[in-house]
């Protein structure tokens, strides 16, 4: 059974809407393995049944649903390891070194996936600080269902086995039943909530942020997007953290690169400011996205995100930071516009 080029489209369409990654030409079968079981749940023999009762209903959850299944949320414990050596050997001795006082220290693990990733550094921030530490994370990601796993902080054998190092495992998890229990004490330093990368980021300023193996999924203005809204919640000084395979290298140009062990960090030039869009040295200046008639309706749109949501702790006063607008959404039903929330 293969997919129609009108359902492909269709799914293609929604998903770079409400989470702007592209799924090209060639993906038919994994948009058709990812959304068999949504299919088959719902009554019908194959995927374009499923997706005309979808276009023709027009619920705004079965959107939902179909960019949850169709987004990857791989993860693990430490994952590559080197990020997390990097804030021990690196980060927190040059933060110590320029900051007479360092206070609570505030960070954003984006696209956490279920948890593995904030419960990490939550974990080496502990190690590394000592007793009486004071740190804030905040992690998002914009799948409800990965996040309702990494509030309940907890995991299966199989999880902990994906990278946990045992003395961390004996020091901060219990067992429950045939799972591991994450300590409260770590628990109670994570606010999750649900956010997509298009839209303004959450709160700041922030020390550090974690975003690591997302913006290869993105096309280069949507990267150089998000890059600046990273770079205006950070504090002076700040660090940025992204996978092994990315690089702001040509493609945002206000930031420095910092080698540290086998890999880089980077910090932003003029921290905490607005930076002026501008093309990386030796890349081409980016020009906005041409409009794209929607599948639900006419007139153009954008991709747009969701509000956050509940946390894991009771909420604390933040800071209030006022930004200007990035985008402008569009007129027009909420199914229509690809409004997740």
């Amino acid at each position: 059974m293969s997919l129609t080029q009108d359902t492909f489209a269709f799914v293609a369409d929604v998903v770079r809407r409400r989470s702007a990654i592209q799924l090209e030409a060639g993906k038919e079968y994994l948009v058709e393995s990812r959304l068999l079981p949504l299919a088959r749940d719902s009554g019908h023999p194959g995927v374009d049944a499923y997706i005309r009762e979808v276009r023709a209903a027009h619920r705004d959850s079965d959107l939902v649903r179909i960019v949850d299944a169709l987004t990857t949320n791989e993860t693990s414990w430490f994952r590559d390891n080197t990020p997390f050596s990097a804030v021990r050997t690196h980060i927190l001795p040059t933060l110590r070194a320029e900051r007479p006082v360092l206070d609570t220290l505030k960070v954003w693990s984006a696209a956490c996936s279920t948890g593995q990733e904030p419960y990490s550094l939550a974990m080496t921030f502990t190690d590394a600080l000592g007793p009486g530490a004071r740190f804030d994370i905040t992690a998002t990601d914009l799948s409800e269902r990965v996040l309702a796993q990494a509030r309940s902080g907890r995991y299966s054998q199989l999880e902990v086995n994906r990278g946990l190092p045992a003395p961390m495992m004996v020091r901060f998890f219990q067992r429950n039943g045939h799972d591991w229990q994450i300590a409260d004490e770590l628990r109670r330093t994570i606010t999750f909530q649900q956010h997509n990368l298009l839209d303004m980021p959450p709160a700041g300023p922030f020390d550090i942020v974690f975003l690591r193996n997302v913006l290869i999924y993105f096309d280069l203005e949507t990267k150089r997007g998000i890059l600046s809204r990273v770079h205006r919640v950070l504090r002076p000084g700040g660090f940025l953290v992204l996978g092994a395979a990315e690089t702001t290298i040509g493609v945002d140009g206000d930031w420095e690169r910092v080698p540290v062990e086998r890999g880089s960090v980077y910090r932003p030039i003029k921290a905490g400011a607005v930076p002026t869009p501008r093309a990386a040295p030796g890349s081409l200046a980016g020009t906005p996205a041409p409009a794209t008639t929607s599948p639900f309706g006419t007139g153009a749109f954008t991709a747009a995100g969701a509000t956050p949501t509940t946390t894991t702790r009771p909420a604390t006063a933040r800071p209030t930071t006022t930004f200007p607008p990035t985008r402008t959404r569009p007129t027009g039903s909420a199914f229509e516009q690809g409004v997740t929330r």
